[in-house]
């Protein structure tokens, strides 16, 4: 608790601080665009490197062995595109929000309210598992059993994300997950150290052990292979092609998520863009292999069950972890610090990211939503980040009561639903906005609305929401969608929608395209645009 409390307070100390800096709206959304490469690639990293990274992918992992580390192959491998495609383009085109960009060449005011609505339906998913990992986390470390119990700590952790968004802002924000990734990649080494040291730094003697410990008792060995989790002989083929789903909404929805493009907008330069990127390419990619000795760490040491039955969707495996190996190396007091330190670690990572996905949402609302499409762009700065702060409370809200419902699922499963909408609706209209001349505002408003809607339907009728062990609502059975990821569908859906709404259209402004053309490449404009 008094590691809990350390942060907490370290943490509102920099909203506070920060809230003293912000003055403007640039300061608000983009924290003054006066971040360095390095500062903002730290800052990618906490962000991404959600509760799905440390507590889901960790969970999913011990247990279901080799398909649990396809989860963070998948979310390293998105970095490239992202790279490739996204971050220079974004930061040179844009201003403040992902419409920016979609909006300049466009009919501004239908192309943002597809662009808002997206963005908030997107964050509210992600913010979904933070705070199902929120509740899992700290009923671990309180000795909370009860779903009520769960509720209430949901609810604390909303009231902190809150606070921090309205006083802090993006230059609160960011610190904050700037010090969370420090602490995040220590934690996350020393674990993985002391476990590889219990097994004298034998790689094979770990895995050897988890497949021992947490493998099926016909054939512990297939816990090292594929098809414990996905394409077993129950599922047949409907498994197969769930994991090529889940690939490509991995692969491709972290170039569509409006938390992580929004950090593009925080650097002076493209080429501090491109640095940040870089940097939290780097960070990231240790961490998801720190994943794989956590996992299989948790499956050897801790076992399948007991991590089963601490959380049936795995999420405490990672605290499990520290806890066994803290006390096999020093003792119960020594299991006692290292959870304390793992646990506070992971509520920092919850806090950090849940501050910056409500960032995302409110910033859209205000921004496109109310500045550009309510008000017809006759608000002022001052009542937009308002405004901002307003809607912060009420996203907040939804979060916690949707967080309530859903616990019980798996934090990174439930990341990889986010990433399937942001990749199905965001996805496709940047892209073609970026790269086809053709492209014009019916075309955006029906890839975003096209894959956004398959996204949602699909899900909705899918073993997720009801008809399986550990659907949303587990009394009732409407699921014809076989797949739980519905990204293989949905994100070609919102290509092939973007395309046909843009040649249906005659709209078309070449002198449009010319110009954000240049820019994207270039940069120049965009220091006139970053003063309107």
């Amino acid at each position: 608790m008094i590691l809990f409390l350390t942060f907490v307070a370290a943490t509102l100390g920099i909203t506070f601080w920060a809230s003293r800096q912000t003055k403007t709206a640039a300061d608000y959304y983009a924290g003054g665009r006066s971040f360095s490469g390095v500062q903002n690639g730290l800052a990618i990293g906490g962000d991404y490197m959600s509760a799905a990274s440390f507590l889901g992918i960790a969970g999913i992992i011990a247990l279901s062995g080799y398909d649990g580390f396809l989860y963070s192959i998948g979310f390293l491998v998105a970095w490239l595109v992202a790279l490739l495609l996204v971050a220079e383009l974004m930061r040179n085109s844009g201003k403040f929000t992902m419409a920016d960009v979609l909006a300049f060449r466009m009919s501004p005011r239908p192309v943002r309210t597809a662009a808002g609505v997206s963005t908030i339906v997107v964050s509210i998913f992600y913010l979904l598992a933070q705070m199902v990992g929120a509740g899992a986390l700290v009923g671990l470390l309180l000795g909370i059993t009860g779903d009520a119990g769960k509720a209430w700590t949901i609810v604390g952790v909303g009231a902190l994300m809150i606070v921090y968004v309205v006083f802090g802002g993006m230059k609160g924000t960011t610190w904050v997950q700037i010090v969370k990734a420090v602490l995040l990649m220590g934690g996350a080494a020393l674990v993985t150290v002391l476990v590889l040291a219990n097994f004298g730094f034998n790689l094979s003697a770990l895995l050897g052990q988890a497949a021992t410990v947490s493998g099926p008792e016909a054939n512990p060995q297939s816990f090292l292979s594929p098809g414990l989790k996905y394409g077993t002989e129950a599922q047949g083929l409907a498994g197969k092609i769930d994991l090529i789903s889940l690939g490509l909404a991995l692969v491709l929805g972290t170039a569509g998520l409006p938390h992580i493009l929004i950090r593009f907008y925080t650097v002076p330069t493209a080429k501090d863009a491109r640095k940040s990127v870089l940097w939290g390419i780097g960070i990231i990619g240790v961490f998801y292999l720190l994943t794989l000795v956590l996992g299989f760490g948790a499956a050897a040491l801790v076992g399948r069950e007991a991590i089963a039955a601490g959380d049936a969707a795995g999420n405490t495996a990672a605290p499990m972890l520290a806890q066994q190996i803290g006390q096999e190396m020093f003792g119960a007091v020594g299991g006692t610090i290292l959870l304390a330190l793992i646990g506070a670690v992971a509520f920092a990572t919850i806090l950090a990211v849940v501050a910056g996905l409500t960032l995302a949402s409110s910033s859209s609302f205000a921004h496109d939503l109310y500045a550009h499409v309510f008000r017809r762009g006759q608000a002022s700065e001052r009542q937009e980040v308002v405004v901002a702060r307003i809607s912060a409370f009420v996203i907040g809200a939804v979060a916690i009561g949707l967080g309530i419902l859903a616990q019980g699922q798996n934090v990174a499963f439930l990341v990889a639903l986010a990433f399937a909408v942001a990749a199905s609706g965001n996805l496709p209209a940047i892209l073609y906005s970026l790269f086809w001349k053709r492209f014009n505002t019916a075309g955006a408003v029906s890839a975003i609305y096209g894959g956004l809607v398959s996204a949602l339907l699909l899900v909705i009728f899918s073993p997720v929401v009801s008809g399986s062990e550990t659907a949303l609502i587990k009394t009732a059975d409407f699921a014809w969608f076989p797949l739980s990821n519905p990204g293989i569908i949905s994100i070609p859906l919102g290509f092939l929608c973007g395309w046909i709404g843009t040649v249906l259209s005659k709209e078309y402004n070449a002198a449009k395209y010319a110009e954000i053309e240049v820019r994207s490449l270039t940069g120049v404009g965009m220091e006139k645009a970053s003063k309107h």
